[in-house]
């Protein structure tokens, strides 16, 4: 891991994906859900207090009548000025218009936290360095089904997508 860049608050947007009771809830490494969603809601504070977007997505399956109890957000987690995108694939650029909503805001750095870290997190980081974003990933704000999963794509995957940094490390200052 290494030190995040100072980033600029208008042009970096937060990113947390599936942080929803039911995913938050599940037995996960190398942290629990409910420390992932520490660290986010802490991430999610400084970058409003910096008038950075947090962008809040949530996976809804498809063709199915009603959603799965724990489907919302994990309750508190969204303030008001938040953007919340619903996903209906693994990742969170496909068929959501959030490369648009990134876009209209002059967004060009993403900063990455949620749950799977190798699922949901990198799906949507793939698309979003395919797209030119530059790419923050927080690891301490990660979690998924192993830790084994987590490691390679903290260790493997996003080195080479973007950096990886420690939430303590992410600073936001002026251009």
């Amino acid at each position: 891991m290494t030190a995040a860049p100072v980033l600029d608050p208008q042009r970096t947007a937060l990113i947390l994906v599936d942080l929803m009771e039911r995913i938050v809830a599940l037995p996960l490494e190398p942290r629990k859900g409910t420390e992932v969603l520490a660290a986010s809601e802490e991430l999610a504070g400084i970058f409003r207090s910096a008038g950075a977007p947090v962008v809040l997505v949530r996976v809804e399956r498809p063709s199915v009548a009603e959603q799965p109890p724990g489907s919302g957000l994990v309750p508190g987690l969204a303030k008001p000025k938040d953007l919340e995108v619903v996903k209906r694939t693994i990742g969170a650029f496909e068929g959501t218009g959030l490369d648009e909503l990134l876009r209209q805001r002059g967004i060009t750095t993403l900063v990455f936290g949620g749950i799977a870290t190798n699922l949901g997190v990198e799906s949507t980081a793939r698309a979003a360095a395919d797209l030119g974003y530059d790419l923050v990933f927080v690891e301490d704000a990660m979690a998924a089904f192993t830790a084994a999963e987590h490691e390679a794509s903290v260790r493997l995957d996003f080195p080479r997508l973007g950096t990886v940094t420690a939430a303590a490390d992410v600073r936001l200052g002026p251009a």
